[in-house]
């Protein structure tokens, strides 16, 4: 048997395409969300992609639980993006 390993490394962050970031940007508006009814009464959250199409995303069994995933994600995707500008200064020493 033969196994094949790659590995990678970084000397710095690695850099993040403006294509995921834009992505990043639409995913956190929360205007590009839904919640539908399943058959079976559960909940499904999805998101509209940059293409208009509906991306499904999680099922909850009750709609306050839908939006709770919902605002999760956005405030995940928001924290990605805030990632994005650069480390966060958190204190300094003089």
């Amino acid at each position: 048997m033969t196994l094949y390993y790659k590995t990678h490394t970084w000397s710095s962050q690695p850099q993040i395409s403006e294509d995921q970031i834009n992505f990043w940007k639409h995913i956190a508006d929360k205007t590009n969300w839904r919640i539908v009814q399943l058959p079976n009464g559960y909940f499904q959250t999805e998101y509209k992609d940059q293409d208009g199409a509906w991306q499904d995303v999680t099922r909850r069994e009750t709609m306050d639980g839908a939006e709770a995933a919902i605002d999760g994600s956005i405030e995940h995707y928001t924290k990605k993006l805030e990632f994005v500008k650069g480390p966060k200064v958190v204190k300094t020493f003089e």
